[in-house]
């Protein structure tokens, strides 16, 4: 009872609720008692029978529901952002009710500024404040293609987002454009978003993006026109300039009657328009709404998954995305430089940029750059995440899942070429994730202008930093860099493209695997790399013992020669392995109190140690030297298959990974293993994750330089 009432003080605990159930699907155990706490940033449920803890941030619940009264009880269900549903069977209708409203009021908060990224600690994490938010420059970015040049140059007109309050700061555009003429352009375009580059190809081919224009039915804009022209001639390759649109054109007609639409082909010469047929935030929202509730189907059949999955059209606005992308990548490719637009440039704009990006350049299917490639497109470029996230409570017709399909076209783009992407689909998860948490800074604000009011570099962490802290969990162990060159062609045909069961039924727990496939190839390949590196060394230390051997006098006082070594070469390195391991296995280590020992018995003052014992005391050292490099490195790692909990007791299933320690071998959760150390048994000494038994070991232990 006391352990309760700290563990209740220590978490800041609102309210609990003991004897709550949990119902659970396609599980073959009984449903779960528990009990229920409500935190200021959590929802906990602790089902001790089984030993599990389930933990909800209120920034990641999407809706809460009162279903209907039962016998035993209130049922409370709730839905998160990362598509995660519980149904909670809570005894009293009145605790029910209470929760409830508690839940309702902070899932969404008012203010921007009560979002959890400003409390958030990292706690025990060796991780500053500062961490990660440097890691990108927009200005370097560019600098990596190039540009400024000849043809491109940097303009600072919106250096006080004085034309633009949603780009960033400094803008590239053609060389030749005047400052005039990009005023005039913004004035005409939706919201001030003048055509701009986004990137630059090898071929020198641009991609620009922008808004709609305010054409209306009949509107002109000669700046705008100029500055469309002047995008072509900054091309070598040819003089046409393809405007894709990634509206529907039904879509973009019916925008002319509000004074929007799109570019008049009369008055933009040497242009190319192409309408890609992407539906708008609304649509998608709807379609992902559907895709869910064929997810939680009571009675699921697979004639009525299929009929929802196919329904919802979700997989189809996935292809339409892809597809558009692919164009606009076979265009670049080709020579012809590109300008993208949707309604306001923020949402199809940016996925299919992203996307064409993805599938042109190598550097952005690394982590360093897909990372890049995100702060540029995405936040840069001013995706409006807390609106389309629902970050703070807002009007529901904002959200909208186009962050979510983005990291979906990409999972596919992984599925069709595993060896090119350094980054694994865990990478996907964990960003789509802290999207929504609001844990980090990073995605919090609707643009750049956003963040630098609200001082998050000072006040929040990097979700940045915090990725190159575990970067070990995001690496695709497939990944070939020789094959990850130049563009890559995807197939889009229909019957290649998958459902993502690891995203929208990740906590179905028996939908999947006992162990994750990739995980399995992690963790054969670190155990690969430890042993390799431990080779190394003992590789070291036999060829340091053979040269010692080779130079030393014989018991007849005469030398080894080198013929005589080469001569019994396997033997002698069988031999010396065994002579070694018996020693080891006696536990024989240098003891100070032996020198002491025989200096007391020197007699003659004239020699405290003779020359025998000085080679033995050396020969023990070195000894006791190589039984730390053995002991330090596990050379049998425990197998991931059957391991259902952490020693800590954290259940470890397909959602979490089981990660091992370098220097034991055993397996832990990710809260467990979050010490790293250099293993005497790795000549690199490069740092590697050990658990915090093994880490207090290490620090202790004398320490050991790699040898040269």
């Amino acid at each position: 009872m006391k352990s309760q009432k700290k563990l209740s003080i220590l978490l800041g605990i609102y309210h609990r609720i003991d004897n709550v159930g949990l119902l659970e699907r396609y599980s073959s155990r009984r449903n779960a008692v528990g009990a229920l706490y409500l935190t200021a940033t959590h929802l906990i449920y602790v089902d001790h029978d089984n030993k599990r803890e389930t933990w909800i941030l209120h920034s990641h619940i999407s809706s809460v529901t009162k279903l209907p009264l039962t016998p035993q009880g209130s049922p409370l269900q709730v839905r998160t952002k990362t598509f995660l549903s519980m149904t909670f069977v809570i005894p009293k209708e009145r605790d029910a009710h209470d929760l409830f409203i508690s839940l309702s009021q902070l899932c969404q908060p008012t203010s921007i500024e009560d979002l959890y990224s400003f409390r958030y600690n990292m706690g025990s994490e060796d991780l500053p404040r500062e961490a990660g938010w440097a890691l990108f420059d927009l200005q370097l970015e560019f600098e990596r293609m190039g540009v400024p040049n000849e043809s491109w140059t940097m303009t600072s007109l919106n250096k006080d987002y004085e034309i633009c309050d949603t780009y960033p700061r400094y803008l590239y555009v053609p060389a030749t454009a005047q400052t005039a003429v990009l005023l005039g352009s913004s004035r005409f375009r939706s919201r001030g978003r003048l055509p701009v580059l986004t990137y630059l190809h090898s071929t020198k081919a641009a991609l620009c993006r922008c808004s709609q224009p305010l054409s209306g039915f009949s509107a002109r804009c000669v700046e705008d026109e100029s500055l469309l022209v002047c995008i072509q001639k900054v091309n070598p390759n040819t003089a046409q300039l393809v405007v894709v649109d990634t509206r529907p054109k039904i879509n973009a007609m019916a925008n002319r009657a509000a004074g929007k639409g799109y570019e008049s082909e009369a008055n933009y010469e040497n242009t190319r328009f192409h309408f890609a047929g992407i539906d708008n935030i609304h649509v998608m929202r709807s379609s992902l709404t559907r895709l869910l509730e064929t997810c939680e189907l009571k009675t699921p059949a697979m004639a009525a998954f299929l009929n929802g999955v196919e329904s919802s059209g979700w997989l189809r606005h996935i292809k339409s995305i892809l597809d558009a992308a692919v164009f606009i990548a076979k265009t670049l490719e080709d020579g012809s430089s590109v300008l993208v637009h949707c309604s306001d440039g923020w949402d199809r704009t940016a996925q299919v940029c992203g996307l064409s990006q993805i599938l042109l350049d190598p550097y952005y299917r690394t982590i360093h750059g897909f990372q890049a490639l995100i702060a540029k497109e995405w936040l840069s470029f001013g995706h409006k995440f807390t609106d389309r996230c629902g970050h703070i409570s807002i009007d529901p017709k904002e959200v909208s899942p186009v962050f979510t399909q983005w990291l979906e076209c990409v999972w596919n783009l992984i599925q069709q070429f595993p060896s090119v992407f350094q980054f694994n689909d865990r990478l996907l998860l964990c960003i789509h994730d802290h999207v929504h948490s609001c844990q980090f800074g990073t995605f919090v604000g609707n643009c750049q202008k956003d963040r630098i009011d609200l001082r998050l570099e000072e006040k929040t962490y990097s979700l940045w930093g915090y990725i190159a802290n575990h970067m070990n969990e995001f690496l695709n162990p497939l990944y070939k860099p020789d094959t990850n060159v130049g563009f890559i062609q995807p197939n889009l045909a229909p019957q290649t493209f998958k459902f993502w069961r690891e995203m929208y039924c990740r906590w179905e727990t028996g939908l999947h695997p006992r162990e994750s496939l990739t995980d399995l190839m992690v963790a054969s390949k670190d155990h690969i790399n430890s042993l390799d590196d431990h080779i190394r060394l003992l590789q070291k230390r036999i060829k340091l013992t053979e040269e010692k051997f080779a130079t030393h006098p014989n018991s007849n006082g005469e030398n080894n020669t080198e013929e005589s070594v080469e001569d019994n070469r396997l033997t002698y390195k069988k031999n010396l392995l065994d002579e070694m391991n018996m020693k080891v296995q006696r536990k024989i280590e240098y003891d100070p109190l032996m020198v002491t020992s025989f200096a007391n018995k020197s007699s003659d003052g004239l020699s405290l140690l003779s020359s025998d014992y000085h080679d033995k005391t050396e020969d023990i050292m070195a000894l006791a030297k190589l039984s730390d490099e053995l002991n330090s490195v596990a050379l049998e790692w425990k197998s991931v298959r059957g391991v259902k909990e952490c020693p800590c007791s954290t259940p470890l299933d397909v959602s979490t990974r089981k990660s091992h320690c370098w220097s034991c071998g055993e397996i832990y959760c990710a809260r467990c293993l979050d010490k790293s150390a250099s293993l005497p048994g790795h000549i690199s000494q490069k740092q590697s994750p050990v658990c915090r038994e093994c880490y207090r070991v290490l620090i202790k232990s004398a320490s050991v330089e790699s040898p040269e």
